[in-house]
């Protein structure tokens, strides 16, 4: 996928990725019924718009703390240097290990910042205690979250209702 918007997805397509957004796990007959379409056109539409990666896969949401994950926190990871091999090297170390959620290459405070999940305070130390040890780090500042007033995913889908 390019970084400009695609100009083939029209209207339809848009209440389309809404409503699979809302709920991936809907039968294409309802998919179908709330975008005005029959389920043939619609699940060809669909399946267009997973060819072209619009739709990149789909997901359970689950509850962390439900599964035993009680924190959730932050990094903000500043390197020695911004040299490619480094970069990479850090960001393949990190995508290995199952606490880090997301994992972004930013401007401005930092070189990396990731969102982690702990299963106690222990934990969550001991992951700190492996970053700040990592190669080429040179600082971390962790922020632990509180409280989560709205964790959407996705992103909205302009020109729908939704």
């Amino acid at each position: 996928m390019t970084d400009q918007p695609d100009p083939d997805i029209d209207d339809v397509d848009r209440q389309i990725l809404a409503e699979l957004q809302a709920d991936g796990r809907m039968t294409n007959v309802e998919l179908a019924r709330r975008v005005g379409l029959s389920a043939p056109p619609c699940l060809r539409r669909v399946r267009r718009l997973e060819e072209q990666g619009v739709i990149r896969g789909y997901h359970a949401d689950l509850d962390p703390q439900v599964l035993g994950w009680e924190i959730t926190f932050f990094a903000l990871v500043g390197l020695e240097t911004q040299k490619q091999a480094v970069l990479q090297a850090f960001e393949a170390m990190v995508c290995d290990w199952p606490e880090v959620r997301e994992c972004h290459m930013i401007r401005g405070g930092g070189d990396f910042m990731l969102r982690l999940v702990a299963r106690d305070t222990a934990h969550e130390n001991a992951l700190t205690s492996r970053l700040t040890g990592a190669a080429n780090v040179l600082r971390v500042q962790t922020l632990q979250t509180i409280r989560t007033a709205k964790d959407d995913s996705g992103v909205p889908v302009e020109g729908t209702a939704a």
